[in-house]
C-alpha cells in the first residue's frame, strides 16, 4: 500500500475514531440520565468540555475530508501517487494532531497550535494540487 492510501485510509479511519469516542461519550450521558438520546445538538453546544471538543473535531474531520481524499483518489487514480506520497505522512499526522490538540483544550495557545497544524494541512493540499496540475 503507498503512503498515499495509507493517508487516505488513515483520514477515514481517523474520522470513524472520532465518531466513534464521541458516539461514547454521549451514550454514557443517556446512560447516567444526563440527557434524553433524542436531544443532542449536530454542532455540540448543547455539551461542554470535552463532549463539545470532540464534537467540533470531529466536524472538522468530516468537513476537510472530502477535499483530501478527492486530492488522494486523483493522486491514486491517475498513477500520479509518486506527487503525493512523499507528505502523506506528514499529512496525515498534521490531521491527526490537529484533532488531538483539539480534544485536549481550547486555550489561546492550544488553538494557535491547532490552527498551524491546519495551515500545514492546506499548504501539502495545495502543493499537491499545482504539482498534480503539472503547474509547478
Amino acid at each position: 500500500m503507498t503512503p498515499t492510501a495509507i493517508a487516505l485510509l488513515g483520514f477515514v479511519l481517523w474520522t470513524i475514531l472520532l465518531v466513534m469516542t464521541l458516539g461514547t461519550y454521549r451514550t454514557g450521558l443517556v446512560f447516567a440520565g444526563k440527557k434524553k438520546a433524542n436531544e443532542f445538538r449536530a454542532s455540540g453546544e448543547d455539551l461542554q468540555g470535552f463532549g463539545q471538543r470532540a464534537t467540533r473535531a470531529h466536524a472538522n474531520c468530516y468537513e476537510n475530508l472530502p477535499a483530501a481524499a478527492a486530492v488522494l483518489l486523483y493522486a491514486i487514480a491517475t498513477g500520479q501517487t509518486a506527487i503525493t506520497d512523499e507528505l502523506a505522512f506528514a499529512f496525515l499526522g498534521a490531521r491527526i494532531l490537529q484533532s488531538l490538540v483539539h480534544l485536549a483544550s481550547t486555550s489561546r495557545p492550544a488553538v494557535l497550535v491547532r490552527f498551524a497544524f491546519y495551515i500545514v494541512q492546506n499548504v501539502i493540499l495545495l502543493i499537491w494540487i499545482l504539482k498534480l496540475a503539472h503547474m509547478i
